[in-house]
């Protein structure tokens, strides 16, 4: 039975999912969910698949996952895939980044995404305060990671991790909802690098620019 991804190809979370699965050469079916016409907030969608309301989502028989990283998780255990670390050392150090990019670094890029591109959509004023906070927090992260991929082409080790794809999620909306990425150049080498080396990763960069810069064009929204 094929696994089935159910999300929205403007999503940087499904990004990394559907990246890592073709990597993997896991065969995926993917199930639309427009999350601009609200379809992840039904109540079907809800009680069957995730009560969050959020997407990505992973069905593979009866068995329901939520969260990318989770997902991700998931499906490199399947096929013992070197994503997750090659040794009992990178496997944590590989945890230890996804776990931190969920806590310390995605959470205050998708902020970002919410006031800059969200609030526009909806014809809503900004809050600069969250703004302010939420660039402040990826700022302080940023130097972080600026100092960890010094001389570095992965997050972990020698080669490209499930690590990289998590910490890499904030540059899928980079034009659209400025996340302050671009004052640390060994933070940009690394992506650029990524981009250039692994081309599921570029491929679902089109993807995403494509679904959103449609939809915000067919809203008559200029960001």
């Amino acid at each position: 039975m094929t696994i089935k991804i159910f999300g929205d190809a403007g999503s940087g979370s499904l990004r990394r999912v559907t990246t890592a699965a073709k990597i993997m050469g896991i065969e995926i079916e993917r199930v639309k969910v427009d999350l601009f016409k609200g379809e992840s907030q039904t109540e079907e969608f809800k009680s069957r698949l995730n009560p969050h309301g959020l997407t990505p989502v992973l069905e593979d028989g009866d068995f329901i996952l939520y969260e990318a990283a989770a997902i991700n998780l998931y499906l490199a255990g399947k096929v013992n895939s070197p994503l997750l670390g090659t040794t009992e050392k990178e496997r944590l150090e590989v945890l230890q980044w996804m776990f931190w990019s969920g806590e310390q670094w995605r959470i205050f890029a998708t902020t970002l995404f919410d006031e800059r591109v969200g609030k526009t959509v909806m014809g809503l004023p900004q809050d600069e305060a969250v703004v302010a906070f939420a660039e402040g927090k990826m700022r302080a992260a940023a130097k972080v990671l600026d100092k960890h991929l010094e001389g570095r082409k992965f997050m972990v080790g020698q080669a490209l991790t499930l690590a990289d794809f998590d910490v890499a999620g904030p540059f899928s909306q980079i034009d659209r909802s400025r996340p302050p990425l671009r004052d640390y150049p060994n933070l940009m080498a690394w992506h650029d690098n990524l981009l250039q080396s692994v081309p599921e990763w570029a491929q679902t960069k089109a993807e995403v620019d494509h679904r959103i810069d449609s939809f915000l064009a067919s809203v008559g929204v200029t960001l």
